[in-house]
């Protein structure tokens, strides 16, 4: 690819956001209802190729429960308010309630309680109750003082998310979390991210990572780009990691990390191009926190928002448009691709002639910015 000169003594890569690529209609359709948009990793199975983002405005133990059993996996912040009060309601009601400037100094009040861990226990046991995977995340920084309480708990799968993971973090203070042998002595696949390039991507799928987390300060809630000018956009990076592991495939004998898309998806559409450039699966945060049935309330935060040093996030305010079940699968009252995500994923795959989700990753796709539409 060639690079673009900022001015004499730097040059740059052009990268593309959802926004600048389209999806091109190939000579064969289908049928919506013949498509296949089930997706496997390691020894599970799930109807629908959706996570829900490790956040408190999105994933309570009830909503982790309800995604299960609509096909998909929620994954429940094991640092939010549900792992630090045995009653997190009325702190979730006085955040949706905080005034826009004094939301942050409150929200950092509130998440300075510590992580208790016999809470951590008892909602993955009421989440294992239900039937349904089970699946926590914690903050790399977090993973070695909580990791043996969430597999004693019994996690089927345990997601290492952070802003950035890096699987060579130096520090010259503390003891960093070794990947490769933390991944090796677990019994339950781990997905891992962010990640945004190819390199720190491969570096990750060499850990024996399951899965990768795509993405980099794209969320709606984050201010990453604004804090600290570390910015991915996502069409990109989604497709260097979809190459990353295309090489690591080769390189490992034939082992397959899955690329999750983690950012950058407020509508079906962005969903659609996810898949497009190579994500296997998304993980979804304001686009499920507009659920009627959200802890978040019609408000949408993240753990980058409470930061007790540097906030990179603020709670936003994304309203109330539908049941969790119709935002996945209808039926839409609203034309704008942000209700029945799983039925746009299915026309558009049958629209261009593929039957799943791995079919899919073939389809052509060129760049079309939509500024210039």
């Amino acid at each position: 690819m060639t690079d673009i000169e900022i001015g004499r003594a730097k040059r740059a890569r052009r990268a593309y956001a959802f926004d600048d690529i389209a999806i091109v209609p190939s000579r064969r359709t289908r049928d919506p209802q013949d498509v296949s948009v089930t997706w496997t990793i390691d020894a599970f199975t799930f109807e629908i190729p959706v996570l829900a983002a490790p956040m408190d405005s999105v994933v309570s133990p009830d909503t982790a429960i309800a995604i299960g059993k609509l096909g998909g996996l929620g994954v429940l912040d094991l640092e939010g308010v549900w792992t630090r009060y045995e009653n997190p309601e009325p702190l979730l009601e006085e955040i949706r309630g905080l005034k826009v400037g004094a939301a942050t100094a409150r929200m950092q009040e509130i998440y300075a309680e510590p992580i208790k861990p016999e809470l951590v226990t008892a909602r993955l046991a009421q989440i294992r109750a239900a039937g349904v995977p089970v699946a926590g995340a914690l903050s790399p920084q977090r993973t070695q003082e909580l990791y043996q309480t969430v597999v004693d708990a019994g996690v089927d799968m345990f997601v290492i998310r952070g802003t950035t993971v890096s699987a060579e973090h130096v520090s010259k203070t503390v003891e960093p979390l070794n990947l490769k042998k933390f991944i090796y002595e677990l019994d339950v696949p781990v997905i891992v991210g962010g990640a945004a390039t190819y390199t720190a991507a491969l570096h990750l799928m060499r850990t024996g990572a399951a899965g990768v987390l795509v993405g980099f300060g794209g969320g709606a809630a984050a201010t990453t780009r604004a804090s600290l000018g570390i910015h991915a956009p996502m069409a990109t990076a989604v497709a260097d990691v979809a190459g990353a592991r295309r090489d690591y495939l080769d390189e490992s004998g034939g082992r397959y990390v899955h690329v999750i898309a983690d950012g950058g998806l407020g509508t079906s559409g962005d969903i659609v191009k996810a898949i497009s450039v190579g994500a296997d699966a998304v993980m979804l945060g304001s686009t499920l926190a507009r659920a009627t049935d959200a802890p978040g309330g019609g408000w949408h935060w993240g753990s980058e928002s409470h930061h007790p040093e540097l906030p990179r996030g603020n709670r936003v305010e994304v309203g109330s448009i539908a049941t969790l079940e119709q935002i996945l699968f209808g039926p839409s009252t609203v034309a704008d691709g942000r209700v029945n995500l799983i039925g746009a994923l299915r026309r558009s795959m049958a629209t261009t002639g593929y039957s799943d989700l791995k079919e899919f990753q073939r389809v052509e796709v060129v760049v079309a910015p939509y500024r210039q539409a």
